[in-house]
């Protein structure tokens, strides 16, 4: 019999100090409940609360008191760059349209490659390189790092003065 995988339930606070790494892609890094391996070889499983996403950097701590760090795994992404900030919010302006999750970068967008993207992207006028890189898109306004900002829309509310 193997060991039995670490299992983690909870996040560590931003102080603790890893003593291993998790490398995880962005779509594993959504889920709240995961099997996968550590970098030294070591099985772990992920029961965290569910709606957060994990992000390159943050740190876990297991059952056993172990601090695990997280790294954004590499993936295969596709990479639009110009000096022209018009045509580059151009590009961003019609992914987002397109609800696609998009890395900004200065001078750079990031998304996961899709062809359909990339003619799209080709049709306003910029080409997208095919690299393999890790992947950390915006988390958008009412995402898991947004501030701390909540927005609780069964309750009737208005943002009007």
């Amino acid at each position: 019999m193997g060991t039995p995988p670490v299992v983690v339930s909870r996040r560590a606070p931003p102080h603790a100090r890893p003593t291993r790494t998790l490398e995880l892609p962005f779509e594993l890094r959504q889920r709240s409940r995961l099997r996968a391996t550590l970098d030294d070889g070591q099985e772990v499983g992920l029961t965290l609360e569910r709606g957060q996403v994990l992000r390159g950097g943050d740190r876990l701590l297991s059952d056993c008191g172990q601090c695990i760090e997280v790294r954004a795994g590499q993936e295969q992404v596709s990479v639009v760059r110009a000096a022209d900030p018009h045509a580059l919010t151009r590009v961003a302006y019609h992914l987002g349209n397109r609800h696609v999750a998009l890395q900004i970068e200065p001078g750079e967008l990031r998304y996961r490659r899709d062809h359909v993207l990339d003619d799209m992207v080709h049709g306003l006028g910029l080409s997208p390189r095919h690299l393999e890189l890790p992947f950390e898109p915006e988390a958008g306004a009412y995402g898991a790092h947004a501030a701390g900002h909540s927005h609780d829309h069964g309750r009737g509310h208005s943002h009007d003065r």
